[in-house]
């Protein structure tokens, strides 16, 4: 029998080496990412009334592109699309949310059951706006936009063509925001006023004639008076809900102007404000109020009982984290969108007793479900 001869040390040396190298390379695995959990609203252990649903950014976050969906999976490429340079107000009809930006000067409009985005008012011509800020949508899909620069509100259709101009300089010292009527025959119109100026006030018009119909409220701290009046939201039996902005407080009337009652006060505790800027209703009569310093968003009742806040102060970017919130709405399946100026993002709060895939939102358009 033969006996095996040993290794050199010189080849035990190189095998050792190479062992060694080997191990070297094979490193444990890095510990998997923490799951994803999105935060529900009042936080456990009370049951959930509203759940973080999506982030919008840009277009890409809703444009349907089969090829570049492809692409990307196979490159790792990174999602690319129109980014939103500074959001203030949305609004939202069947699945398609609206977007004001001061800076690039037209509304964006996210079309989430087509799969598609558009622009509306950045074409020469009668439509053309200058400045937008307020938006509200009727329940045909008509689009008002309050155009600051303007000093006007400019109406287009549900086609995002032109339709009308109501207002005008003479009408206005800072209009701030407008509300139609589910309708479409009323806009209410803020005007913000200022220091030097009387004019703070809510300003209605025929939404189609354009004729001027009456002026709600009037400079003060009184019942059913205004300092820096906000936004305006019509309440489920028609009261309108109008965000006193220097008086710290909610102002409600009737459906013909007549004040009712007012809630809130300046401070910081639950159901008090420090800085309200938009205000939204739901199908229930919920009121939803934005307040800037906050960082989040305060749900009352129809006569402001205070419910929830959702969201927090934050200088870091997260879901529910805000540093300059500006505009809220409720859609007809009770989601909540609320925009981010300083984070340039429109944040999505599902209602938790709605389904995931329930919807406008969720709806896609047949080539994408494919």
């Amino acid at each position: 029998m033969t006996t095996p001869a040993l290794p050199t040390r010189r080849a035990l040396l190189t095998t050792l080496g190479a062992a060694a190298w080997v191990a070297g390379c094979a490193q444990a695995p890095p510990a998997p990412a923490a799951a994803f959990v999105a935060p529900v609203f009042p936080p456990p252990p009370e049951p959930a009334r509203f759940v973080w649903e999506r982030v919008i950014r840009s277009s890409g976050d809703i444009v349907i592109d089969e090829v570049g969906n492809l692409r990307r999976m196979l490159t790792g490429e990174e999602l690319r699309g129109e980014v939103l340079s500074k959001p203030y107000a949305v609004a939202v009809h069947q699945g398609r949310i609206f977007v004001s930006d001061t800076v690039t000067r037209f509304v964006r409009v996210f079309d989430v059951p087509a799969g598609k985005a558009h622009r509306i008012g950045d074409d020469d011509g009668a439509g053309q706006l200058v400045k937008p800020i307020g938006l509200d949508v009727d329940a045909q899909g008509n689009l008002y936009v309050a155009d600051i620069g303007a000093k006007a509100v400019m109406v287009y259709g549900p086609d995002r063509i032109f339709r009308r101009k109501v207002g005008g300089e003479k009408w206005f010292t800072r209009l701030s925001s407008v509300t139609a009527d589910p309708a479409g025959t009323r806009i209410y119109a803020v005007d913000l006023g200022g220091v030097s100026s009387e004019q703070h006030m809510v300003r209605v018009f025929d939404a189609r004639s354009g004729e001027h119909l009456q002026d709600i409220g009037k400079r003060g701290t009184g019942p059913g008076e205004f300092n820096l009046p906000r936004d305006v939201a019509i309440g489920k039996d028609g009261r309108l809900y109008v965000v006193d902005g220097g008086n710290f407080r909610v102002v409600v009337f009737d459906k013909e102007g007549r004040y009712l009652h007012s809630f809130g006060s300046v401070g910081r505790q639950f159901g008090q404000f420090a800085r309200p800027k938009e205000i939204a209703t739901d199908l229930e009569g919920n009121v939803y109020v934005v307040d800037t310093a906050f960082g989040n968003f305060q749900i009352f009742t129809a006569d402001g009982e205070l419910l929830l806040f959702v969201g927090d102060r934050s200088e870091r970017d997260a879901p529910a984290k805000y540093m300059l919130p500006s505009g809220i709405a409720v859609d007809e399946d009770g989601r909540v969108y609320m925009v981010d100026q300083w984070f340039r993002k429109i944040d999505v709060f599902r209602p938790a007793s709605l389904k995931t895939d329930s919807g406008w939102l969720a709806r896609r358009p047949a080539a994408a479900a494919r």
